[in-house]
């Protein structure tokens, strides 16, 4: 069996380092294009960390190898990490990053499959990743594959029906080959999620839903790796559900917990410092 040539040894202080290089290059990206969402970018980066140098089964040097684990973005906004980690792993060459949102660069806004031939599917249309890995973990399954889906949403992406739906599907079709990570920041594009229409108790709804359901502190490694290792090795005959707690633009104080940049690219100056604070953390 072919394996990821992603180190597995890889330590947990190399992956700190790399979250922080990260965070560097989603800062760097969004502020040179003056357009993006930096704080759902910020809230995920260990999850894409995690995946892609210690869970997935994957290989940058054969991209389209059957046996890969498959990975989709549904919070489409939030690529600037997804573009970050695939940089980090060899997919794609480093340069390209400061393109992003450029016109005619691979690198749009949205993961969009045409610019970028490597991703799973274009996405960002909320509401409708959950589908898409349903559709591949269902064919996984009926083709005898042993490769697993994991899809990552937004909280506020929840509030979208089609995904209640998808929830429904997947444990009738006992589809223990997909993993559903939720990037629960608590935050949207106007406000908190709470304040518009709260999604939560989120754990207790895909339970009753028949999802195995695991919540974490999304920024720890040390709940982060686990989590996503046992959904990876799920023995049973339901999907399983992250939900990891996460904040909003985490890493960089100014943006921390602030609805404000949700999709507000930084200034210059605000670049400059949030690079700095970063640089400055001691790993």
């Amino acid at each position: 069996m072919t394996t990821t040539s992603v180190s597995p040894s890889i330590s947990i202080e190399q992956m700190k380092q790399t979250a922080r290089n990260m965070r560097i290059d989603i800062i760097k990206m969004i502020g040179a294009a003056g357009s993006g969402h930096p704080g759902g970018s910020l809230s995920e980066v260990e999850l894409m960390v995690a995946l892609y140098f210690k869970v997935m089964r994957h290989d940058p040097k054969n991209p389209k190898w059957d046996g890969r684990d498959r990975f989709l973005l549904s919070k489409g906004h939030g690529c600037a990490t997804l573009y970050s980690v695939l940089a980090e792993t060899g997919y794609i060459d480093h340069a390209l990053l400061p393109t992003f949102r450029k016109l005619g660069s691979p690198l749009q806004g949205h993961p969009d499959k045409r610019f970028l031939p490597i991703l799973e599917a274009s996405t960002g249309s909320l509401g409708q990743g959950l589908s898409i890995g349903i559709g591949i973990a269902l064919a996984g399954k009926l083709n005898r594959a042993d490769f697993h889906t994991f899809v990552m949403t937004g909280d506020g992406e929840i509030q979208e029906g089609q995904n209640w739906e998808a929830a429904m599907f997947a444990p009738y079709h006992k589809l223990n080959n997909l993993t559903l990570i939720i990037d629960n920041n608590k935050q949207q594009l106007d406000d908190y999620t709470a304040k518009i229409l709260d999604v939560s108790p989120l754990g207790d709804k895909f339970r009753a839903f028949n999802w195995n359901v695991i919540e974490i502190d999304g920024h720890d490694f040390d709940q982060v790796i686990p989590a996503l290792e046992k959904a990876r090795n799920n023995s049973s005959d339901h999907p399983t559900c992250i939900v990891a707690n996460t904040i909003k633009g985490k890493g960089v104080s100014f943006m921390e917990g602030k609805v404000k940049w949700h999709g507000m690219a930084p200034k210059p100056d605000e670049v400059a410092a949030a690079v700095k604070e970063l640089e400055a953390v001691k790993i």
